[in-house]
């Protein structure tokens, strides 16, 4: 069994931000709990490269043991890229299978979710990025198969968003926990909130 995680990233998803529903049970349970964990939940930025650069960067300095990464939607996408660069295990919540294809048709000026007087563009090129990201996952994901200590993913198969067939391919071979109904943001997250923190550690 590995070490209890000592530092703790969350990433949101398309759109989102620290103050998304799932993030915010999160970081009020390691503030409760665990005030001694190093919680960070940033603001990614729209671009996936600079967003990956941050975490990548924010991060260079915590330890290699200790360290777990959740991440929701779009941010499961990236929370599966961060894990396969870095060796951490990370947790997927109803995580985007293929967001070069599905953000495609989200090209132009977007409102942020939790804020909607503040807009974003979603450039063409972001979805480049996307794919190259896409291109890193397949290619690590080859030589690191997920296992079931090393990958914890939630999916529902009520997600609206999503397919959940598409979400169970990407995620096969870790610790899946299907939801018969649900939805794409797990609006029942309290139900499922215990076994995120356990299988962590915590």
């Amino acid at each position: 069994m590995r070490s209890a995680t000592t530092h703790l990233l969350y990433l949101h998803g398309f759109r989102s931000s620290p103050q998304s529903m799932k993030a915010r049970k999160v970081a009020t349970r390691v503030r409760a709990e665990h005030p001694d964990l190093t919680w960070w939940c940033p603001q990614l930025p729209p671009s996936p490269a600079e967003a990956m650069d941050l975490v990548m960067q924010g991060t260079a300095s915590w330890p290699r043991e200790t360290v777990a990464v959740v991440g929701s939607s779009l941010g499961g996408f990236y929370a599966r890229w961060f894990s396969l660069q870095t060796g951490y295990p990370a947790v997927l919540l109803n995580p985007a299978p293929f967001p070069a294809r599905d953000l495609s048709a989200y090209i132009g000026e977007q409102a942020a979710w939790h804020a909607p007087e503040e807009r974003f563009v979603f450039q063409p090129g972001f979805v480049d990025e996307l794919k190259a990201q896409q291109a890193d996952i397949e290619r690590l994901a080859a030589r690191q198969p997920p296992t079931p200590e090393r990958l914890f993913a939630i999916l529902s198969k009520g997600d609206e968003v999503l397919d959940w067939r598409e979400m169970q391919a990407f995620c096969a071979g870790g610790t899946i926990r299907l939801l018969p109904g649900s939805d794409h943001a797990i609006s029942d997250f309290d139900d499922h909130i215990d076994e995120v923190f356990a299988f962590m550690g915590l």
